[in-house]
Parts: structure tokens; sequence; C-alpha cells
């Protein structure tokens, strides 16, 4: 079976979310100068790149990234294409769609062409998720959403409606995905983030394994 790997490739020329801390990755130890191994410290935001938000993130009181559970993180999705001319997903789109079972579902819009083409600028213009949309796939029980950019919320929001009602309902929420290359349809999602202790997000590798036919 054929795996995606649907994360983005972290390096300091990568967008990241304005104030966010910047990337930096340089050898702390280095083979060349003498030293017996290469050792490289990493500085960066655990919402950089492709990442997961933990409820913690909006919720004073919700669950650290230590805490989510791994039977949400790891199994059935379903992948839908929204059309190119969308800014935004809103309810409209998703009363079309056929969840069936699925409690896992990853939204590729127009944003995953910025990855395809190496785009290092950070784009204000990419499509969210309206808070209809988002009690839509509460409602239907869906506990794992992701989208393929930086947030699912719209740019400078005054008021983080979407985040609060997803993390609010322990949907977990998977952001800046690279679904360039991928079709509509069923995968195995895996998605993985370090597990840090007491944090309200971390980057993460997320793979589609494409499902036997």
């Amino acid at each position: 079976m054929k795996l995606h790997d649907v994360s983005i490739l972290i390096s300091e020329d990568m967008p990241i979310w304005p104030n966010d801390p910047v990337i930096s990755m340089e050898l702390t130890n280095s083979i060349s100068l003498g030293d017996s191994a290469n050792v490289t410290r990493l500085n960066m935001g655990v919402h950089t790149g492709t990442h997961i938000d933990a409820p913690f993130h909006f919720e004073p009181n919700g669950a650290t990234i230590d805490k989510l559970p791994l039977e949400v993180l790891i199994g059935p999705c379903r992948v839908f294409e929204i059309p190119e001319s969308n800014e935004a997903i809103d309810l409209v789109d998703l009363e079309k769609l056929n969840f069936d079972h699925h409690i896992r579902v990853l939204f590729k819009t127009r944003n995953s062409n910025w990855w395809k083409n190496g785009e290092t600028m950070f784009h204000k213009d990419f499509v969210y998720m309206h808070q209809e949309a988002a009690r839509f796939l509460i409602d239907r029980g869906i506990k794992l959403v992701g989208i393929d950019y930086l947030s699912i919320e719209k740019f400078e929001s005054p008021d983080h409606a979407t985040h609060h009602l997803l993390l609010q309902n322990e949907v977990v929420i998977i952001e800046g995905l690279n679904l360039s290359g991928i079709s509509s349809g069923d995968y195995e999602l895996i998605a993985l983030p370090p597990k840090l202790k007491g944090a309200d997000g971390a980057p993460a590798r997320v793979v589609l394994r494409e499902q036997e036919k």
C-alpha cells in the first residue's frame, strides 16, 4: 500500500505565522570541526509547518498535546477537495459531501498549490473554515479535521470562533498539510506529534496510506 507524506519540510526559509518564533537550525557539534558527532540545535514554535493544535491552544483548561488520544490520531480518514474558487469552507460546501461513517476528515483547497510550488512567503488570503462549517462537523461526530494551510481560522479573526468551537468539543485540528499530490478519497491517517509535556500543540509527521482496493 502506497504511503504519502503530507507534511511540510521544515526549513529556515519556510513560511511561518506572523510573530511566531522564527526557525533556526545550527550545528552545535560538528564532525568537520573535530567533534565525534554532528548535533543540531533546533529552535521553533510548536505551531510550525504541519502541526497539531491541542485544546489548550485556545482553552485554558483544555487537554495538552501529550494527552491527545492516539485512537483519534491514527485511523481511516476521508480527503475532500474544495473548489479552487472558494475563499472559505462553508456550510453549503459540507452539505454536499458524503461523510459516511468517517470521524477524520481532511480538506484540500487551493492552499496546497503554494506548497506544491515551494512558496516561502506567508499568504494572508488562505482558504479557512467558517464557524458554521465547524459546527456542522461537530454535529456529525467528527473527531479530527485537517486543512492545508497554517490555520483553520481566517487571518486576523477577532474572536477565533472556529478554533474555540472545535477545541471546546475536543476535535483535533491538523494545520499545514500539503495535499497537493493527494486525490479525494479514503486513506489511513497516521499523525503523530512528539509527546511534549503540557504543550498547546506540536509539529507532526503526517502520513496517508492508500487503502486496499
